[in-house]
């Protein structure tokens, strides 16, 4: 597929600004069908239990977005701003302050490996060292002089949520761009399909008889850089840590013996227990034909780094819904539901939610696609 194929436009004034408040009094389109049988039914994201089954599954990424961004000043004085993507060391737990800590970062703006970066919030504290060059304006970091504390909890003190650049309104709480389910740290974007559930909804879904499974992707690179290449399978993603539970993995696969159905909230958790199904069947090339004649597989436990990009004619293993927001143009996400939908019936449910005004984007409004 071609990138231009993966193309629309959107009036401005479309882009959400801020989000909805309480967050459920999103709208909700409903899609089915495709061309001319195609069905898209307007509705809220509060008539969700009323959408789903008795025994379907809501598989939901609990990764939690870490305050990212921080503004940083060179030794010669000049300006430099870091977007802290992902811990390379000490991946598993903190480590002991300073030592053996290295992160990924993209800068905006050049820098030298060995020169030091101080913060312009707290120098004293937040001070990092360029180690390396990674290429696409990323660099490897580590804490310089006496680090007190580790680089996770300095942004937590002294960083700034990493909000998309589309969104121009600053954020008045912060937590708004937190899923209320949100749990470890690691994200530099929210997982925005998400951000439509409230408290009172999770225990509405509970009691309809829906049950609940986690998954971790930690959000990385990939959200923030276009992609370039012309022709979709030239285009490589970026890695991120893709983390199932064993007791969630068996809450998934028991449901689907039972009949029930797999609802991704997200890419992100698509991604995750696409990953899953095809570790499950020892699958390396998820596009080099079909693995076997079932056209479903049980998820396993995993903790591993993924590169998996679902874009048109892959074959989905383990999900069979799909909650999601409206995504850029031209954009990996927008490939993947047009993957599980269809591009037409995509492109074309995009075209009624812009006639009928929904909101796009992160703080956006939301689909249902079954």
């Amino acid at each position: 597929m071609r990138l231009d194929e993966l193309d629309y436009s959107l009036p401005s004034e479309l882009i959400a600004q801020v989000p909805v408040e309480p967050r459920d009094a999103a709208r909700l389109l409903v899609v089915g069908g495709g061309g001319a049988a195609l069905s898209c039914d307007d509705r809220a994201f509060r008539d969700l239990p009323g959408l789903l089954r008795r025994g379907d599954v809501l598989v939901r990424n609990d990764t939690r977005v870490i305050p990212a961004r921080a503004r940083f000043r060179k030794s010669t004085g000049g300006r430099v701003e870091l977007l802290f993507l992902e811990r390379l060391a000490g991946a598993a737990a903190d480590p002991p302050p300073g030592a053996g800590e290295t992160w990924e970062a993209l800068a905006r703006g050049r820098l030298r490996a060995g020169e030091t970066l101080r913060s312009e919030a707290a120098p004293d504290e937040l001070a990092v060292e360029v180690e390396a060059p990674l290429g696409e304006g990323r660099y490897r970091v580590r804490p310089a002089g006496a680090a007190t504390a580790p680089v996770a909890d300095l942004l937590e003190r002294y960083g700034e949520t990493p909000l998309p650049p589309y969104i121009r309104a600053a954020l008045a709480d912060p937590e708004r761009y937190q899923t209320v389910f949100a749990r470890p740290r690691g994200s530099a974007a929210a997982p925005t399909a998400g951000l439509h559930f409230t408290p009172e909804l999770l225990i509405a879904l509970r009691e309809r008889g829906i049950r609940m499974a986690y998954c971790t992707l930690h959000i990385g690179l990939d959200t923030f850089l276009p992609v370039r290449e012309d022709d979709l399978e030239e285009h490589k993603m970026h890695t991120e840590r893709a983390i199932l539970r064993a007791e969630d993995a068996k809450i998934i696969n028991e449901a689907k013996l039972a009949g029930g159905r797999i609802v991704a909230v997200g890419t992100t958790a698509v991604r995750t227990l696409e990953t899953a199904a095809l570790k499950s069947a020892g699958v390396d090339d998820p596009y080099a034909g079909q693995d076997d004649a079932c056209p479903w597989r049980p998820v396993i436990a995993i903790d591993a780094s993924t590169d998996l990009f679902i874009r048109p004619g892959y074959r989905f293993r383990a999900v069979d819904g799909l909650i999601t927001n409206f995504h850029l143009p031209r954009s990996t996400l927008l490939a993947l539901v047009s993957a599980f939908a269809g591009r037409g019936t995509i492109l074309d449910a995009y075209r009624v939610a812009q006639e009928a005004g929904y909101r796009f984007y992160s703080f956006g409004d939301a689909m249902l696609i079954l």
